[in-house]
């Protein structure tokens, strides 16, 4: 069982977290990650870069070259970090996350944040319903098994990106300039930026590991061990987002064709299309659409902050500005970033 307080550890010990390791370090969620650790000047931070990539990891960050199919090269560059960070990307191999873990627990990796980024995880049907969401329960479970600790990320969906995404995201059809409110467009969720995310991990990671004895009662990452951090950046509608949309860019509701579908419709709808898709991308189109729908279901889980509460103020994250947002996802739009983003996936 792992030690409670600082002054039961081995002589030599230092309570905090210095050598971070991130596996995914040049993509979207493990860049964040990245540069917030990086920018706090408390961490090492270590990048595992599969062989032969030419992605580039954020400054500062140290890069090492492993093989996924070794998992000696996995474990040595694990070894003496105090913090695995994994990100994985959808065409990642199912069982890439075990093998990390494994690999992790052979290093003497004490503490692990799985690839779990995303809705409320006590919300059980909410995540048995969404069909991006991976084996939260089991994922968490193998890390346990193997005497390693986890903290995951509950932030819900990226604000910027499902905006500027498109149609089967938020419902914003940019190119037609039509939105398809679910129900009635009303229903309100939370949502995160990436930005955010990357601080908490940050903050979370700046704190004192353990309490220096029982009468110590500041915040420390062990506060967190074997359970969820919990932040997020707006509770907002459609309805919302459209709003903040007009005033970030002028356009007046007459602009826009605005229609409604039933939230449970269309969630069956990407349910078909899910299960009848003739390609691997075709069916994670249907998937995403079936999935981010769920999430607005009237009183469905998508809103965890008035059941849960949040972890920001604990941590000490900035209340951020919608509209401010809402302008980075709208130079993402004018930018074409979804289509390169598909055509990056399609060309593998």
């Amino acid at each position: 069982m792992a030690a409670k307080y600082a002054k039961d550890m081995p002589a030599g010990f230092v309570n905090r977290v210095e050598r971070v390791a991130i596996i995914g370090a040049s993509g979207q969620m493990g860049e964040q990650f990245a540069k917030a650790l990086v920018k706090t000047g408390k961490h090492t931070v270590t990048a595992l870069t599969r062989q032969g990539s030419k992605n580039q990891v954020p400054a500062g960050v140290k890069s090492v070259s492993v093989d996924y199919n070794d998992d000696s090269t996995v474990i040595a560059a694990l070894k003496g970090q105090q913090f695995l960070i994994i990100t994985l990307a959808a065409t990642a191999p199912p069982d890439a996350h075990s093998k990390i873990v494994q690999a992790a627990a052979k290093a003497g990796v004490p503490h692990i944040m799985p690839n779990i980024y995303g809705n409320d995880d006590t919300n059980e049907s909410l995540t048995s319903e969404t069909p991006l969401s991976g084996d939260v329960k089991g994922m968490r479970a193998e890390i346990e098994a193997a005497g390693c600790a986890w903290t995951s990320l509950v932030c819900s969906l990226w604000y910027e990106y499902s905006l500027a995404m498109g149609p089967i995201w938020f419902g914003f059809d940019w190119d037609n300039k039509k939105l398809t409110l679910y129900d009635d467009g009303t229903t309100k969720v939370n949502l995160s930026t990436w930005e955010q995310c990357g601080r908490a991990v940050a903050a979370l990671l700046s704190l004192k590991a353990l309490p220096e004895n029982a009468s110590d009662e500041s915040l420390t990452v062990s506060h967190w061990r074997n359970k969820p951090l919990v932040i997020s950046s707006f509770l907002v509608s459609q309805r919302d987002m459209f709003e903040s949309w007009k005033r970030v860019s002028g356009d007046k509701e007459s602009d826009w064709t605005i229609e409604s579908e039933p939230s449970k419709e269309r969630y069956q709808k990407g349910l078909a299309a899910m299960k009848g898709a003739q390609d691997p991308m075709s069916a994670r189109m249907g998937a995403a659409m079936a999935s981010f729908v769920r999430l607005f279901f009237p009183n469905g889980g998508g809103d965890y902050e008035s059941t849960r509460g949040l972890d920001n103020a604990k941590l000490g994250l900035p209340k951020e500005d919608l509209d401010e947002r809402t302008a980075v996802a709208k130079a993402m739009v004018e930018e074409g970033y979804a289509a390169k983003l598909f055509a990056r996936a399609t060309q593998g």
